[in-house]
C-alpha cells in the first residue's frame, strides 16, 4: 500500500529579519588610564573611578534624562530585574559598593560601571540594526574620551581585564529565535559552524546560559588586530546565513512535516492552557513555539504581542514585582507563572489549523 504523503500547508512566511531577529547589540569595554582593573582595586579606588565616570556619563546629551544608581541602592531583586532585561550583566549584579549603572530613559543605553573593567557600555536595538547600534556606541564613546583618559596603548589597542577584549574592546551581538533549527535537530551543526568562523554561540544571559525559549546569542571572540567595521561585517554575513538556515527549516516544517509543525504548536498551546505548574525554562520553550505559530501564521498577529509580553513577564524577578513580592520560593513562583500564563492563552484564538470544525 502506498504511503499517503502529508499535505503542505500553504502559508504565507513572515520577514525573517522581522520575526526570527530580536535584537542587535554593541558593547564597548574601556578603562581608565593608570588605575588598577575592578578586580584588583582598592574600595576607595573604586568609589573614586566610579564617581569620575558617572559624573562623565551624566554629562552626555544621551544621559540628559537618565537613571543613575550605585549598585548598594538597589535591591537583589531590581538587579535581577535588570539582568532579566539585559541591561545589566550577572556578574555585575553581583557587585557593591564602588560599583554603578547609568540608564537612560528609553533603557537602550546602559553603562556598568566598574564590572570587569571601569566601563562597561552598551546600546541595544530590536530587530537587525548592528550599524545603528554601532553608530550610537562611537557618539557615546567619542564623546567620553574628550572628558576621561582611557588606557590606549598604540599596538594593541585599548586595554582591558580579560585579554580576550584587547584592541577594540567591542563585542557585537545579535540576538535569534531559532526553533525551526532547534526542532529539526540543526542547531549543534549550525553552532559548530559558527564556532569555527571566530565567533561565539551562547544562551539567554551570555556566556555560561541555556538557551532558553530557542534564544541564541551569536557574537565576536576576536577583539585584536581587527578594525570594528571588519568584526561587524563577518557578523551579519554569518547572522544572514543563519536566518537562511532557520527560515529553510520553517519552510521544510511547512511543505513536508506540517504534522509535526502542528503537534509542536498545539502540544505547546495545550499545555500552556491548562498547566497549574511550570518552570522558567519549560514556559519560554513551549512560548518559544506558539511565538513560532505567529510567525507562520497558526496565530493572528496580534497574538505576537501577548507572547512577547509573557517572555518577559514570566521570568522570576519580573513574575515577583508583579506580584508585589521580594520573595518567593520556586515552587511558588512556578504556581504563579503557570496562572499569569493559562489566563493570557486562554483569552488567545485557537491555532488556525487547529480549530474544531
Amino acid at each position: 500500500m502506498k504511503k499517503k504523503e502529508a499535505t503542505p500547508l500553504q502559508l504565507p512566511l513572515s520577514d525573517p529579519k522581522n520575526q526570527i531577529v530580536i535584537s542587535s547589540r554593541v558593547r564597548f569595554a574601556r578603562n581608565l588610564k593608570d588605575r588598577p582593573f575592578p578586580g584588583v582595586a582598592k574600595k576607595a579606588v573604586l568609589i573614586s573611578v566610579m564617581e569620575e565616570i558617572k559624573a562623565a556619563i551624566l554629562s552626555l546629551p544621551e544621559m540628559e534624562v537618565a537613571v543613575a544608581k550605585k549598585l548598594e541602592e538597589l535591591t537583589l531583586l531590581e538587579k535581577q530585574i535588570l539582568v532579566e532585561r539585559h541591561l545589566m550583566s550577572c556578574e555585575h549584579a553581583l557587585k557593591a559598593a564602588g560599583s554603578a549603572l547609568v540608564l537612560n530613559q528609553a533603557e537602550n543605553l546602559s553603562v556598568m560601571i566598574n564590572e570587569e573593567d571601569h566601563l562597561r557600555m552598551q546600546a541595544i536595538l530590536p530587530g537587525l540594526q548592528l550599524q545603528r547600534v554601532l553608530s550610537m556606541m562611537h557618539r557615546v564613546d567619542d564623546q567620553l574620551e574628550e572628558k576621561l583618559n582611557f588606557a590606549f596603548h598604540p599596538t594593541l589597542g585599548y586595554l582591558t581585564a580579560c585579554p580576550t577584549n584587547v584592541g577594540t574592546g567591542m563585542r557585537a551581538s545579535v540576538m535569534l529565535h531559532l526553533p525551526g533549527l532547534v526542532i529539526s535537530e540543526q542547531i549543534n551543526k549550525i553552532i559548530n559552524s559558527v564556532s569555527k568562523m571566530g565567533l561565539a554561540v551562547r544562551g539567554l544571559y551570555g556566556e555560561g546560559s541555556d538557551a532558553k525559549g530557542n534564544l541564541f546569542q551569536i557574537s565576536n571572540q576576536i577583539t585584536l588586530g581587527e578594525k570594528e567595521e571588519t568584526i561587524l561585517q563577518r557578523l551579519s554575513e554569518v547572522i544572514e546565513q543563519i536566518l537562511q538556515h532557520e527560515q529553510n527549516a520553517r519552510t521544510v516544517f511547512l511543505q513536508q512535516q506540517s504534522d509535526i509543525l502542528l503537534d509542536q504548536v498545539g502540544r505547546a498551546y495545550g499545555i500552556l492552557s491548562h498547566a497549574y505548574s511550570i518552570t522558567t525554562k519549560e514556559a519560554l520553550n513551549l512560548l518559544s513555539l506558539l511565538k513560532l505559530g505567529v510567525d507562520l501564521h497558526l496565530f493572528p498577529e496580534h497574538v505576537r504581542e501577548i507572547i512577547d509580553q509573557l517572555f518577559m513577564e514570566s521570568q522570576p524577578a519580573h513574575l515577583q514585582r508583579g506580584a508585589e513580592q521580594s520573595k518567593m520560593s520556586a515552587k511558588e513562583r512556578d504556581t504563579l507563572r503557570a496562572t499569569l500564563i493559562r489566563t493570557r492563552v486562554e483569552a488567545m484564538p485557537d491555532p488556525v489549523l487547529l480549530r474544531k470544525s
